[in-house]
C-alpha cells in the first residue's frame, strides 16, 4: 500500500466513524483496525485528543513509511490533536512496546464513554488501560447491574466494575494479581465521584481467590470473566484456546442462583463455532444457559465500506474474535449460600 492508498483508507475510516467524534474531544475509539481493514501492520486509536499508533510489523521497520504517512494525515485531519504515541509490538525494548511520544507534552489521562470517565495512560503498558473492543459490555454492565453485587475477575484497570457501580451495583469487587492496575481503577472512581472501598480491591491470583471465595461460601449476582488469552501462575493456567471451559467452571460456583457469568474469550485462533460448542457442552447439564451475545463495536470490527479480507478464524455467530457471552446460571437447591 503506497502513501496515497493509505490516505484514502484513512479518509474512508474517518468518514465511517464520524459519529464517534465529540466536540470536546473526550471519547475513545479505534480510527483504523488494520487487521480487518487491509493493513495489518498498523492500528490507530484515539483517546480523547491523543492518537495512539501501534506498529504490528515484524520486523518493525517495514511499517516506517506507513507511520510517517499516518502521522502527517492525523496532523492535517485533527488540528486539535495534542499528542501522538507510537507503540511497537515486536520491539525488544519495553519502552518502545509501551509507547513513546512522537509529539506533544504528554498523552491525555482520561476519556469519557457513555457519560462515564475512565482513567487511561497510553505510555505505561502495551495498551492504554481501556479495552475498546469491550465498550458494549461496559454499557451492558451499566444497564444490568443495579442493586447487584459483582465480581470483576482479571479486573485489570477495573472498567467493568466501574460501569457496574455507575449503573447502581451495590458492590463491585475488583480482582487482579497485579495490584498496580488498581491505581487506574481508583482514579476512575474518583473521576466519577464514587467512593474508593479498599476492601473491594483484591490483589490475588484468580485460581487461589476463587478457591477462597468457595470456602467462604461467597457468591455474587454477576461475575465478569475477561482474562488474557494466555497466562500461567503456580495456581493455574489460563489458555483461552484450549481450556476456556476449565476457566468458566472455576468461576461458575461463584455465581448466585439466577445470576450471570459474562465470559469473554479473545483468542484469535478459536472460532466462534468452536467456542459456542464449548459453551453448549457446559450448558448441557441444564444449570447454565447462553442468554445473550454482546457484539464488538464497528469501529473495532471495521465497516462494510472499509473491511478487507477474511479473519484468521470465522467468529460467527460472534462478530469478532473477541467473543462475549452472557451465561445465566442456575444452582442446585441449597447450594447458593451467602
Amino acid at each position: 500500500m503506497d502513501s496515497a492508498e493509505l490516505r484514502g483508507l484513512l479518509e474512508r475510516c474517518l468518514s465511517a466513524r464520524a459519529s464517534f467524534f465529540d466536540p470536546s474531544h473526550e471519547s475513545a475509539f479505534r480510527i483504523l483496525n488494520g487487521f480487518t481493514e487491509g493493513l495489518p501492520e498498523l492500528v490507530i486509536d484515539l483517546y480523547a485528543s491523543t492518537a495512539v499508533i501501534t506498529n504490528y510489523a515484524n520486523p518493525p521497520g517495514e511499517a516506517d513509511a506507513y507511520i510517517s504517512t499516518a502521522v502527517e494525515f492525523l496532523h492535517s485531519a485533527f488540528p486539535w490533536l495534542r499528542a501522538c504515541v507510537l507503540k511497537v509490538r515486536y520491539e525488544a525494548s519495553a519502552v518502545q512496546r509501551n509507547g513513546v511520544l512522537l509529539f506533544g507534552d504528554g498523552p491525555d489521562e482520561k476519556v469519557r464513554e457513555h457519560g462515564l470517565w475512565y482513567a487511561v495512560n497510553p505510555i505505561v503498558q502495551r495498551d492504554a488501560g481501556l479495552y475498546l473492543d469491550t465498550r458494549n459490555l461496559r454499557r451492558w454492565a451499566f444497564e444490568h447491574c443495579a442493586g447487584q453485587t459483582v465480581l470483576n475477575a482479571f479486573a485489570y484497570t477495573g472498567s467493568l466494575g466501574i460501569a457496574a457501580l455507575a449503573g447502581g451495583a451495590r458492590r463491585a469487587v475488583q480482582l487482579d494479581r497485579n495490584g498496580s492496575f488498581f491505581n487506574a481503577a481508583k482514579a476512575s472512581c474518583v473521576l466519577n465521584g464514587m467512593a474508593v472501598r479498599e476492601a473491594d480491591f483484591i490483589k490475588a491470583d484468580f485460581f487461589r481467590q476463587a478457591g477462597s471465595f468457595r470456602r467462604q461460601d461467597r457468591t455474587f449476582d454477576g461475575v465478569f470473566l475477561d482474562p488474557p488469552f494466555f497466562s500461567a501462575s503456580p495456581s493455574g493456567t489460563v489458555d483461552l484456546v484450549k481450556e476456556s471451559a476449565r476457566l468458566i467452571n472455576k468461576a461458575r460456583p461463584l455465581v448466585k442462583d439466577g445470576g450471570v457469568l459474562v465470559a469473554v474469550n479473545n483468542a484469535v485462533y478459536l472460532s466462534g463455532k468452536e467456542y459456542v460448542r464449548t459453551l453448549g457442552l457446559l450448558c448441557a447439564d441444564g444449570y447454565m444457559a447462553l442468554e445473550e451475545i454482546i457484539p464488538v463495536p464497528e469501529d473495532f470490527t471495521g465497516y462494510p465500506g472499509t473491511r478487507r479480507g477474511a479473519p484468521i478464524t470465522d467468529p460467527a455467530p460472534f462478530n469478532h474474535s473477541t467473543k462475549i457471552a452472557v451465561l445465566r446460571v442456575k444452582r442446585k437447591q441449597g447450594s447458593d449460600r451467602q
